[in-house]
Order: structure tokens, then sequence, then C-alpha cells
């Protein structure tokens, strides 16, 4: 089906009225008429592309220069045997096509960093800030500084994501200014720098919405516990519990495992804030 044949032929008030009954009429329109970005397209971010793409929205930018490899299966929405070795933001666009046909998608392969940012966007002079919404999912805090402080300067709502990776409680998720960030190597990085290289406020909010959880890091198993197991300590047991014994090795996020159930809170997090932010 190609976009077109599914626009004439998708009910989109069908697909997407219940919006209507939860925000209201003026809400709904607000959400279906928003343009937002969504930056990388990991365990978070696919998963929050997915949900503003359900929620029938009319724009989305997406961004990531990474490819999907069989190590992404556990924990993003759009890794499966069919789409190994696709560009992760080709996946998210054939997807979302299946999902809302009138979504116009556009796949900027790229990582962001402080020099290419917003000029990828394409904004032009005059934008106007409360016509975008940026998720940021990506994992480098250098983007996500300055992603961050443009979003400041620009009055341009944008929320950014922790780090998911040795978290397994996804009860444990919260949203909060940054300011009130606890247990969050990645995003206390990241204020540190907004503070340092952009005068951001060291007293009161920041405000950057975030989303983190306060369960403290599970660290990486040891190798020997998968191994050697016989020769796991009581130490390690102690800091790593049973899956000492349990781990495959498999150390996903920057050396920490991962958790769909995690990775997927996170994006429906951010995607849940960003639409109720929208909708007013």
């Amino acid at each position: 089906m190609n976009s077109e044949t599914g626009v004439a032929t998708a009910d989109l008030n069908r697909r997407f009225g219940s919006l209507d009954r939860l925000y209201g009429a003026a809400g709904g329109r607000r959400i279906r008429a928003a343009h937002i970005v969504v930056v990388g397209l990991g365990g978070v971010g696919s998963w929050a592309a997915e949900a503003v793409a359900r929620s029938g929205v009319a724009r989305l930018t997406l961004i990531d220069l990474d490819h999907i490899a069989e190590s992404n299966i556990n924990r993003q929405v759009h890794a499966l045997d069919s789409t190994l070795g696709q560009a992760k933001v080709q996946a998210m666009r054939e997807r979302i096509a299946l999902i809302n046909p009138a979504c116009q998608v556009a796949c900027i392969e790229e990582f962001v960093d402080a020099a290419n940012w917003p000029s990828m966007l394409a904004l032009g002079e005059g934008f106007d800030p409360e016509q975008l919404t940026v998720i940021d999912a990506c994992d480098q805090v250098k983007a996500k500084t300055a992603m961050a402080a443009w979003a400041i300067a620009s009055k341009v709502t944008l929320i950014s994501v922790g780090a998911a990776g040795g978290k397994r409680l996804a009860h444990r998720v919260e949203i909060d200014d940054l300011s009130l960030v606890t247990h969050d190597p990645l995003l206390a990085q990241m204020r540190y720098r907004l503070r340092k290289e952009h005068n951001a406020a060291r007293q009161g909010k920041i405000g950057v919405a975030s989303v983190f959880s306060r369960e403290p890091v599970l660290q990486p198993v040891p190798a020997k516990a998968f191994d050697q197991p016989e020769i796991v300590t009581e130490e390690d047991l102690k800091t790593h519990g049973h899956s000492a014994m349990q781990s495959d090795g498999s150390l996903n996020c920057h050396g920490y495992g991962s958790l769909v159930c995690v990775t997927s809170t996170f994006g429906l997090c951010a995607a849940g804030w960003v639409l109720n932010k929208i909708a007013g």
C-alpha cells in the first residue's frame, strides 16, 4: 500500500478520534496539527515515535544515523528480522506509514552535534516555536546539551530522556525538571554543562523537562559470571544480585544491560508528556 492509497482508504477520524474524547476537540486538533522531532531511534526513541504516530500527528522528523542490528531486537520497536541492516529512520518511516498514512515523515540520517543543530531541521528564519516539539532520546551528552540550550533560548518545547541502561523497574520512571533529576549520570552531566557553558539557572528550575528513574543503576555483570560461574563472589552477588549467575553477557546501552519494559516506558512517558503539552 503506497502512502496515497493509504490516506485514501484510512478512516483517520476513526483511527484517532479517541483523542478528542480524552483531550477535547480543540486539544485533538492541536495534536493532529503538531510537528514533533524525535532525535535518536533506539530503545527509547523508537517507542516515542511510535506513540506520537499512533496519536495522529501531522508531521514527524526522525533523526538517527544508525542501522538496525540484531542486538536491537530486545528493545527497539522497529527492530525485526525483516528490518535488519536497514537505516533506523527508514524502518520507522515505513512502520509509521502503516499506522498513520497521512503523517508527513522526514528522515535525517545524521547524528546531532553542536555544529549541526538546529540547522539540520531547516527551520528558516522566523519559525514559530509553538509549532515545534522535540523529544531528545539520544545518548550523547554534547548533543543533548546543544539541543537543550537551543530549546531554552528559542522557547521551543523539548523533553530530554535520561539513561535507561542498567535499570529494571519500569514503575520507577518519572518526569521532572532537570534541576531535580537524580540517579542519572547522563542527565547530571548535561545539567553540569548547561550551567557551566550556557548559563543555565543554578538555583530553581532550569526549564528542561526530563524523563529518568531514581532506581540505582545496576552495574554490568562481571564477565566471569558467564565464563566461569563457579567463581562469582559474595561481593558480586551483593552488587548485581542473582543476575550475576544468569546473564548471557549481553551489554547494551554503552555497557549496561537493558530491558524493553524500561526503555519503552521512558519513550512512552516522553511521548505522553509531549502530547499533553501540545493539547494544552
